[in-house]
């Protein structure tokens, strides 16, 4: 049974940060993960294509198949999804990808001053990797909410990871267009898509989630390419004054199936909704088909915290730090600082989120939100800047300019300012 704390009477006397005396542990990337792939890093960059499919094979089951999926097999998974499968995919490529064009940045090039000109032009990086799990559960959504952003953003080369790819996985690659994906995960596939091998090519970026090892892995490569963040297990925060039991505990069991150190998390400041949610998740468990995952998500990391009021409640929310938050109350919104993202009113559901509303699934955990929020189109672009300076702009910002070099012990700086200016 899921755990419940009430901290209404008694909340001053708990420190204000978490766990507010409560042993509560949240996941994040342990260091014997990262002595375990680090010889598997080490690998794949010194020995490239032997060590990555010895890997693959070890550890993926790749046997005897090839690396690269071929198009025949990519045609052939497209023909075999069901059309209801292909017709949802196709609603959900349209509002990702109309969404991810909205959140680009918009090139700008002013006259701030009299002949200062600033500004700045986009670029899509040159090529990506999408890491799409398919381990306990095959995730298309998650190449769905991965490549349509990059594709959005211009990128011209998207390689797609993925250890035993299923005919949705493979079906929505041939959707998109995308004909580089491989049969690797884990660390070898991160190290591939970091350094370069001969049968997969470097990329700029890694993103999508992964276990504990994909993270541990990121982590370590990260500087030789960019990522997007380290995640850890999935989480839910509920903010809740009322509401329907049963759609509350509908999320917060949505949220339980994922992983077994899943967490969902209700913050209310009512005890009767929180007894009513509890007895809830007990009625739902013993009829969802993912109640042997769902049950050790809700009995040992999920919890339920009844708080005096809701602003207290509020100050909890942000220093969670969710990855999900839903927030019944949408006037409340004002008040919210950190968050992976945001569902607004009863009828917002994580679930739909994940797969076809539009935002991006590929979140901050672990407290993460506090930094940034989700993937969103502008990771996959760089931002350049321009600076334009006539003779008369660069006459009126000479001594400021040369005045600061000469303060560092920069000489050369100054002069190459008065070899234009002084003349």
């Amino acid at each position: 049974m899921i755990p419940i704390f009430n901290l209404a009477k008694e909340f001053e006397n708990y420190s204000k940060d978490l766990p507010w005396g409560i042993k509560w542990e949240r996941g994040r990337a342990d260091s014997k993960y990262e002595e375990a792939v680090c010889p598997i890093i080490q690998a794949v960059r010194s020995e490239g294509d032997a060590a990555l499919l010895r890997y693959a094979r070890e550890l993926d089951g790749l046997g005897d198949q090839p690396l690269c999926v071929s198009e025949d097999e990519l045609d052939a998974a497209a023909a075999a999804m069901s059309p209801e499968v292909r017709r949802a995919a196709e609603t959900a490529i349209v509002n990702i990808g109309e969404f991810a064009k909205a959140q680009l940045p918009r090139e700008y090039f002013e006259e701030f001053s009299p002949g200062r000109k600033l500004g700045w032009i986009v670029r899509p990086l040159s090529a990506v990797g999408c890491y799409i799990p398919s381990g306990r559960y095959p995730l298309p959504s998650t190449l769905l909410m991965t490549a349509v952003l990059a594709q959005a953003a211009g990128v011209p080369d998207i390689r797609i990871t993925s250890p035993r790819p299923s005919i949705e996985i493979l079906g929505c690659a041939h959707m998109l267009g995308i004909r580089e994906v491989y049969r690797v995960g884990g660390a070898q596939a991160i190290a591939a898509l970091a350094f370069g091998t001969d049968s997969i090519r470097r990329v700029d970026r890694i993103v999508g989630p992964g276990n504990a090892y994909v993270a541990a892995a990121k982590k370590l490569v990260a500087g030789e390419v960019g990522i997007d963040f380290i995640a850890g297990p999935t989480e839910i925060l509920i903010l809740a004054a009322g509401g329907d039991p049963k759609v509350i505990a509908a999320d917060m069991l949505a949220q339980a199936e994922h992983d077994t150190i899943a967490s969902a998390m209700l913050f209310t400041t009512s005890e009767s909704l929180a007894q009513a949610v509890s007895v809830e998740l007990e009625r739902q468990l013993e009829t969802l088909p993912t109640a042997d995952v769902a049950r050790q998500s809700i009995d040992q990391a999920s919890m339920i915290m009844i708080f005096p009021d809701m602003e207290k409640a509020i100050q909890a929310a942000n220093t969670v730090a969710p990855e999900h938050l839903s927030l019944h109350d949408p006037s409340l919104l004002p008040k919210i600082e950190n968050a992976g993202t945001v569902f607004l009113g009863q009828n917002s559901p994580e679930s739909a989120g994940d797969y076809a509303v539009g935002p991006s699934h590929v979140l901050p955990t672990s407290g993460v939100a506090r930094l940034r929020g989700g993937l969103s189109a502008a990771d996959f672009v760089k931002v350049i800047a321009i600076q334009q300076l006539s003779p008369s702009a660069l006459n009126e910002l000479a001594p400021a300019i040369t005045t600061l070099a000469r303060a560092e012990g920069l000489e050369a700086h100054a002069r190459a300012v008065e070899v234009r200016s002084v003349r």
